[in-house]
């Protein structure tokens, strides 16, 4: 189907170029004697990159075919990530590192996530965004330094580091917000 100028609203999908983009924000500006233009902050759903771009009523695009599916992580190997299609074991499938960005560090196996699929290819995967973890690392607190209630990085299942507050001990479990990276609570 094709998306007139006046279609690329908040959260709408279309192609240029032959990649997917999603419309993050718009904004419909009409100048005198000149054409309304509708000025866009759009994302590459492949590469995650943000473009700010005007489109004018010449311009036409094509809705993209985006469809989401869940799938469940097996394990992470020299930087490929394995997934199986939810109810289907034997359909597995690898991404590479830099298609799941920062988010990979949280992968745990069996872990629900959803992808997104263009052209046949996944080309994102979110994952929960509170999940729980089990501190495997974590420096002793020193008597004394508790007063500001500051923070330690402690090193969580999975291998990645983040910042805790100074009563988090080896072996607690913790919730952590996986977009920021962020402590949120002691399970």
């Amino acid at each position: 189907m094709a998306l007139a100028y006046t279609d690329l609203t908040k959260g709408v999908l279309f192609i240029m170029d032959g990649a997917p983009y999603e419309v993050i924000e718009t904004h419909f500006l009409r100048m005198q004697q000149r054409k309304a233009v509708v000025q866009t902050r759009i994302r590459n759903l492949i590469t995650g990159k943000l473009l700010d771009r005007n489109f004018q009523a010449s311009d036409s695009f094509e809705e993209a075919e985006i469809e989401r599916k869940h799938a469940i992580f097996i394990y992470e190997s020299k930087g490929q990530y394995w997934f199986h299609e939810e109810n289907n074991p034997k359909a597995r499938f690898a991404l590479e590192a830099d298609v799941l960005g920062e988010q990979g560090r949280f992968l745990k196996p069996n872990i629900r996530v959803q992808t997104m699929v263009f052209n046949e290819k996944v080309i994102q995967v979110e994952i929960p965004v509170k999940m729980e973890f089990k501190v495997v690392e974590a420096p002793p607190s020193l008597k004394g330094n508790t007063a500001q209630g500051g923070n330690k990085v402690v090193t969580i299942e999975g291998g990645a580091k983040i910042s805790a507050p100074l009563f988090i001990n080896e072996g607690d479990m913790i919730r952590v917000n996986t977009q920021t990276g962020d402590y949120v609570e002691r399970v």
